[in-house]
């Protein structure tokens, strides 16, 4: 069962993507939630959405997540952050991945655009960016996993992978059957 830190955001959408694919999920909204599903699950998974990551790291902090859920990224738990779920893991927010990342890179809402673009595992996938960040650099331990346009959009680093783009606004599963490979 994968865990969906569902604060704000497109998380109902990654959780029909997993729903698509047959992978039950719970959606994590505070810390009893989440002590719960760590209880119950030997292999936990969790996705990190898309959505405002201002406003979530604020409540991550406000429902006293931050450190559990930092500890168990750093303890070797999966995670899949997409645009803000990006931002969330970068080295300024949760510390988790060696990234420095852009927020708003591509401007405001008017600057969202769709495209497609080579992912590394993956192929040409689908990629839909909404006032997206992307990678300025990528440290020790971190792999780029795709560019679009001469910016980093996609990486990973051990159990850890993150998009600037959202791939489950689209009906394009195999970014999240990649990120499920690793549990």
């Amino acid at each position: 069962m994968i865990a969906i830190l569902a604060l704000q955001g497109a998380f109902a959408e990654h959780q029909q993507m997993l729903h698509i694919l047959g992978e039950d999920s719970v959606l994590i909204r505070n810390l009893d939630d989440w002590s719960s599903y760590l209880n119950e699950n030997k292999k936990p998974a969790l996705i990190i959405p898309g959505g405002e990551s201002t406003a979530m790291m604020r409540i991550i902090r406000d429902e006293n997540l931050l450190e559990p859920i930092r500890k168990a990224i750093v303890d070797g738990m999966p995670v899949f952050g997409t645009c803000a779920g990006l931002i969330m893991l970068d080295s300024e927010h949760l510390d988790t991945m060696n990234i420095k990342v852009k927020r708003n890179a591509y401007g405001r809402q008017l600057g969202s655009f769709s495209t497609t673009g080579e992912m590394k595992g993956v192929g040409s996938v689908p990629m839909t960016f909404i006032r997206a960040p992307y990678i300025t650099e990528v440290g020790e331990g971190a792999e780029v996993l795709a560019i679009v346009d001469g910016n980093i959009v996609a990486a990973k680093q051990g159990k850890q992978l993150v998009t600037s783009f959202h791939p489950e606004l689209n009906e394009d599963t195999r970014i999240h059957e990649f990120f499920l490979k690793t549990l």
